[in-house]
């Protein structure tokens, strides 16, 4: 959540470039194809880890980014996909569910100070229903079939996504203890969880 201390410093521009950057690195490895299904891309683990390490803001800034690129041709989205018909296929409510996805894992994992259960479930509700509940809706449209059938196809993903949300999790909670300038200062500042005090 946002606090008077949650001002934007000169280097959240740079926070921002390189997780717009590592979203799209991430979908350099192409996607998963799945017969009759939407892809599997690890970009939604940078979406994830956009939230859970810079804040909702700044994650879906990142991602806001991103799909601007993506937008206006740059191939950054999976398999080096790009353009305006991204978002008019089955993938375009996915697209437009990382920006809230990511906005929401931020939202969760930084109201408080950076927990494994905090940044866990921001992961996991940002990363999986929340993008879900876009893109599910766009591909059932799309594809030309119910709603709950695309629901039910999505099922082979969860553990994938499961897995995913692991990642985001240990990635997150290593890199705050490891290298804290990398987090907003927010983040840093009051945030981590106090030491014990003696008896």
């Amino acid at each position: 959540m946002a606090t008077k201390t949650d001002r934007w410093e000169a280097r959240d521009l740079a926070r921002v470039a390189v997780f717009a950057a590592l979203i799209a690195v991430l979908g350099l490895m192409g996607p998963i194809p799945v017969p009759g299904l939407v892809p599997i891309t690890a970009q939604t683990l940078g979406v994830m880890l956009a939230g859970t390490i810079l804040g909702w803001k700044r994650g879906a800034a990142a991602v806001g980014v991103l799909l601007v690129l993506a937008a206006i041709g740059l191939p950054v989205l999976s398999g080096g996909g790009g353009g305006l018909g991204s978002f008019f296929g089955v993938t375009g409510g996915y697209l437009i569910g990382w920006l809230f996805g990511a906005a929401v894992a931020g939202a969760i994992a930084h109201s408080g100070p950076l927990t494994w259960w905090r940044v866990g479930l921001g992961a996991a509700i940002g990363g999986i229903p929340v993008i879900y509940a876009f893109g599910l809706p766009v591909q059932s449209i799309v594809a030309g079939q119910p709603l709950g059938l695309s629901a039910l196809q999505s099922l082979a993903f969860l553990p994938g996504d499961l897995i995913k949300v692991v990642l985001a999790t240990v990635l997150t909670l290593v890199l705050f203890r490891a290298y804290p300038p990398a987090f907003p200062a927010s983040a840093r500042r009051g945030r981590t969880a106090p030491a014990p005090q003696a008896a």
